[in-house]
Formats: structure tokens, C-alpha cells, sequence
């Protein structure tokens, strides 16, 4: 693998984007090129001229005029996959092959077997694998999980999320099926993947109600509830409701609630809501914890660049992709069964 294999603490990570995807260059390109110890150094499209004019936009040295140029630089070293949902695997295996990292946009796959085969690519090819939950690694997020693991909301007993967003545009991935369009996939993701790290497992029973539109057949609408033992999580996602999103946690002597909990703002304060004694519902003794600005993609890239450079696990193990793709498979065959 070349450089990779001398990579020491002193180096910075060097990047390519695979597409000018818009995700990519909102969000994360920014995020990286602000991140320690990263470089953006190559950007891709199937469009050269595209290419040329998104790595013009945005800084970026190098434009190639295919994937497969900007997996054959020797000078990248590791690759942001936004590509749409149904090319992850084909892209993320091939960057494995040519021995390169791969951040790689949530779901990581189609379905599970799929993920697994590209966490084994990548463990085959000894390169690092991260599915892109940005916001786990977000402050807040952080606190989070240690005010649950303190007690003081007693034992954590339910979760409670939902994600929506407006998009009825026909020709968006979103919802296009063979795509891997529709709610779950997007944003109940989030959902899933937030529930079984909170409840600290895989659920045991699962219902669901999927509401598909008639035309696409993408899921429009889709809750769950999800069975953790004796400990529940349920969620409702939608690409046909207002925009939205909440997070609320329950336990026995109190709960937590966050505001933003995804799109998290990187310019602005972030707030979490403990709530623990007091006199609820009417007077609850309510803790407001209050984070500076803080750049989710930023900090992403920055740890994931620590996995690589200091030859450290990643924050995210890949397994745990494969393991929320089971649970998506899951939902979508309870929601339907009937």
C-alpha cells in the first residue's frame, strides 16, 4: 500500500471525494478541510469539467474525471464516499483494493450481506472502514451517553425519536427505489442506530407500520417500535412531513431531551435537556447543558484521521453498520408482513 504503510503521528491524512455529491461539498468537504491532521487533496466526478469546477470552488488540487483516476493517486490516502446508497459497495470494495480508507455516507449498504462484504474488503485489504454517523461524535452526543451511564436518570428504561423532511421531487435518489431511496434509509436510520447505542444491544422484537408512496414505492412514512428486552425504543421517520427531528430519553428518575439532535448546527450553541427531580410534569427540575459551536463533519474526519494515523480502532467500528442494516431489514419486513 505505498505510504500508507509508513503513515506515522507526524503525517496529515490525505483525502479524495468520490463525487461532488451535495452533502459533500455543504458539508463534509468544508468539515475535513478544517479538520487537524487533513488534507483534501483530490476530488472525483464522471464529469471532468464538473470535477474541475467543484475542486475550483472549494480549494481542492486535483479534479479527476472518473472514480477510478482518483483511486489509482498515490497521493490520496483515504476516501469520502457520498455516492448514492445503492454504489457504496461497488465503491467502497474498490477503494479497499486499491488501498485506500474509506468514509463511507450512512446506510453503508443495500442490506446486510452487502455491508458485510465490505467490511470484510476492507479488513481483507487492511484499511480502515467507517460508516459516517456524524453526530454520535458531536459533544453533545458525548455528554449524552455520560449522564446515562452516571444514573442520573436512573436506569435507562425508553427511547423516543422522530426525523422527517419534505420531498416529493420524483427525480431525487431519495426516491428512487433501486437507489435505495425512501425514510428509513435516510434519515430512520439515524433512529436505529441511535436506539441500540443508548439501550446498548440489539432489539429482540420488532413491529412496524411502513406507508409507501404509490408511484415510487419508496417508504414515506415508517415507525417502529423496537424491543430491547424489557426496554423499548420506538421512532417514526418521513420524507412527507414538515421538517423535524427530536430525540427524547426516559428512565426511571428522569430524562434527557436534545433540540437538534442530526443536522446539528457547526455555528451555533447546542443545548441538552436534562431533566432529574423537581415536580414533573408541572415543575420539573430541569439542568439546561450548553455546548460551544462545534463542526460534527470536523470532528468526524479528525478522528476518523486519528484511526489511520495513530493506528487506533475507528469510533464507529464497521460492524456496527452491519448490524444496523439487519435491524432496517427488519422493520421493513415486520412493516409488511402483514
Amino acid at each position: 500500500m505505498g505510504r500508507l504503510e509508513g503513515m506515522s503521528a507526524g503525517d496529515d491524512l490525505r483525502w479524495g471525494i468520490l463525487s461532488t455529491a451535495n452533502i459533500g461539498m455543504k458539508k463534509v468537504i468544508p468539515g475535513i478541510k478544517k479538520a487537524a491532521r487533513c488534507e483534501v487533496v483530490a476530488l472525483a466526478s464522471r464529469d471532468t469539467e464538473q470535477a474541475r469546477a467543484a475542486a475550483e470552488r472549494l480549494g481542492i488540487p486535483e479534479a479527476h474525471g472518473s472514480y477510478e483516476d482518483l483511486l489509482a493517486d498515490p497521493d490520496v490516502d483515504a476516501v469520502y464516499i457520498p455516492l448514492p446508497n445503492h454504489l457504496h459497495a461497488e465503491w467502497t470494495i474498490a477503494a479497499a483494493r486499491a488501498g485506500k480508507h474509506v468514509l463511507c455516507e450512512k446506510p453503508l449498504a443495500m442490506n446486510a450481506v452487502e455491508a458485510q462484504t465490505m467490511v470484510d474488503a476492507c479488513s481483507s485489504s487492511g484499511v480502515r472502514l467507517m460508516e459516517a454517523f456524524m453526530y454520535r461524535l458531536h459533544p453533545s452526543w458525548e455528554a449524552v451517553r455520560e449522564v446515562v451511564a452516571s444514573g442520573r436518570i436512573g436506569r435507562l428504561r425508553a427511547v423516543q425519536s422522530w426525523f422527517s423532511y419534505f420531498n416529493d421531487d420524483p427525480a431525487n435518489i431519495r426516491n428512487i427505489a433501486e437507489f435505495g431511496g425512501g425514510a428509513l434509509m435516510d434519515v430512520g436510520c439515524y433512529s436505529v442506530n441511535l436506539s441500540r447505542m443508548l439501550l446498548g444491544g440489539e432489539p429482540d422484537r420488532i413491529e412496524a407500520w411502513v406507508t409507501r408512496d404509490p408511484e415510487s414505492r419508496v417508504d414515506v412514512l415508517t415507525s417502529a417500535i423496537l424491543g430491547f428486552g424489557d426496554d423499548v425504543a420506538t421512532f417514526t421517520c418521513s420524507t412527507r412531513t414538515e421538517p423535524d427531528q427530536r430525540v427524547h430519553v426516559y428512565g426511571t428518575h428522569g430524562r434527557i431531551s436534545l433540540g437538534i439532535p442530526f443536522n446539528i448546527p457547526p455555528d451555533l450553541p447546542t443545548e441538552v435537556f436534562v431533566t432529574s427531580g423537581g415536580d414533573p410534569p408541572v415543575s420539573p427540575a430541569t439542568e439546561t447543558l450548553t455546548f460551544e459551536p462545534a463542526d460534527q463533519y470536523t470532528i468526524q474526519a479528525e478522528r476518523f484521521a486519528r484511526a489511520v494515523l495513530d493506528d487506533e480502532p475507528v469510533p464507529i467500528p464497521p460492524e456496527d453498520a452491519v448490524a444496523n442494516m439487519r435491524v432496517i431489514e427488519a422493520i421493513f419486513e415486520a412493516g409488511e408482513s402483514g
